[in-house]
């Protein structure tokens, strides 16, 4: 195995460990701004993975290319419904019709 990729495997597992703990201690009142600008940043992640399939030589590296792109839009789209569903919550539902006696 390279150093590259042991490095590679490093950083990742050490990312891990990392997004954990930080969005663990977010108190519940900021999830949906930080939802917000997390999608932002997976757009970019999105468009990251993207710009990787179409520089891709191999069949194996397309692959993994594939797949990034494929994780990387479900993130973008589950985000967004994420947030959606949050800012529901907020609002006000309609009070229902009143009924007038005859």
């Amino acid at each position: 195995m390279s150093q590259e990729v042991l490095l590679g495997a490093y950083v990742f597992i050490l990312a891990i460990f990392v997004g954990f703990e930080v969005i663990a201690r977010v108190p519940s009142i900021l999830h949906t701004p930080l939802m917000s600008a997390t999608n932002a940043i997976h757009g970019i992640v999105l468009l990251g993975a993207m710009l990787i399939a179409g520089a891709a030589k191999t069949p194996f590296m397309q692959a993994i290319a594939f797949v990034a792109v494929i994780l990387g839009a479900a993130n973008v789209f589950g985000g967004f419904v994420v947030t959606d569903r949050m800012l529901e919550m907020f609002k006000k539902k309609a009070a229902p019709p009143v009924e007038k006696p005859e």
